[in-house]
């Protein structure tokens, strides 16, 4: 053993220091030198042309790099050393892999802000369409998100009622970019109808309800799918909790009523499961996290914190929880769709969900 050591550390006195293995000659400098110029200029027109302070900090980082690896070449080799690497070739390697990772998660970033910023002028752009008439009675906002349920839409609005426990019942559909008729169809009812001019998801398009119906002072706000699943017969029992001052959040459950559905093995579990992990993240009590069969009082939709674009039922039920919202679960018949097919893909929505609760959970 002692032998072994002594053999070990004679191989590591003499081993050979870090090796620059022909990058330091004068064409590959002078070659790197032009491609950070290069850069430098590609970054600088693009400021001239559209200002684009981040297009050009970027381009000045990557281009100052690589002036860097061209004429400090005995940084690299310091850092090999330390490293313990005896080629500069992967001293390079692992420095631009490094930056190319943190230029990748600008860029994500970016792009991310860039979505936010759209989605919001969407948003607002479809605001500005709704015309809800202003009186002076106790109003339940119905807000119906829509995308391509032409088939679906018109019979849903006319079935609901004009009234129910005491509040005058305003229909408001969101159609989210649909390529459909799903918008005309809509018009030919008493509904309000307004329309995102590009896709924004179920999310996005609640989130427009919900502030067209604080624009217009909605006592409760109810959100109901356009496809036919959700019993407008029991719409009194949803809201009943909320009229009656005992809750402020009320969400419907297909566990503790009935489910006609007709989702798989596969979407049961995962729901359960989703179900699961937000009662022991959020300390809550409810058997049905994705049901959009729901009531939320007018006056607590400002204290909810909304960003999801898509996957909003844990969003919402999370947010309810850490605001502070009485939350009551009924139960409720979900039915099949009237028509058509979800439109939610399988491995993407689990995904999804599973991002939404942990980022909602954390923030």
């Amino acid at each position: 053993m002692i032998l072994a050591e002594s053999e070990l550390m004679r191989m590591l006195a003499t081993r050979p220091p870090f090796q620059a293995t022909g990058l330091d000659s004068p064409t590959l400098t002078a070659v790197l030198v032009v491609v950070a110029l290069l850069i430098f200029l590609w970054g600088f027109k693009r400021y001239r042309t559209s200002f684009s302070k981040a297009e050009f900090g970027v381009a000045t980082a990557i281009a100052a790099g690589t002036l860097v690896i061209a004429l400090v070449p005995d940084l690299f080799s310091a850092l090999g050393n330390v490293l313990r690497i005896e080629r500069r070739p992967l001293v390079i390697s692992l420095v631009a892999t490094v930056l190319l990772t943190g230029l990748v998660l600008y860029v994500i970033g970016r792009l991310r802000e860039q979505q936010l910023t759209i989605a919001e002028l969407t948003r607002s752009l479809t605001i500005d369409q709704a015309e809800l008439d202003d009186d002076d009675e106790r109003t339940a906002c119905i807000v119906i998100p829509a995308y391509n349920e032409a088939e679906n839409v018109q019979p849903v609005v006319e079935s609901l009622p004009e009234t129910v426990r005491g509040y005058s019942v305003v229909p408001l559909v969101v159609s989210d970019g649909s390529s459909d008729t799903t918008a005309r169809r809509a018009a030919r009812t008493d509904a309000a109808v307004v329309e995102h001019p590009i896709n924004q998801g179920q999310g996005g398009a609640l989130k427009t309800g919900f502030e067209i119906a604080r624009e217009n002072g909605a006592d409760v706000v109810v959100t109901i799918d356009a496809d036919g699943q959700h019993p407008i017969d029991q719409l009194g029992n949803l809201i009943g909790p909320i009229a009656d001052d005992q809750a402020d959040y009320v969400v419907g459950s297909r566990y503790t009523g009935t489910d006609r559905s007709g989702n798989g093995a596969v979407r049961q579990a995962g729901i359960r499961t989703f179900t699961w992990l937000i009662n022991v993240m959020a300390d809550m009590n409810i058997s049905d996290c994705t049901n959009g069969f729901r009531a939320i009082r007018g006056s607590r939709l400002d204290d909810l914190t909304l960003t999801e674009e898509q996957f909003s039922a844990p969003e919402l039920l999370i947010e309810a929880r850490k605001n502070g919202l009485r939350i009551r679960e009924i139960p409720v018949t979900i039915a099949e769709r009237d028509h058509g097919e979800s439109k939610k893909p399988r491995v993407k929505y689990a995904l999804g969900l599973m991002r939404t609760i942990l980022v909602t959970w954390i923030r």
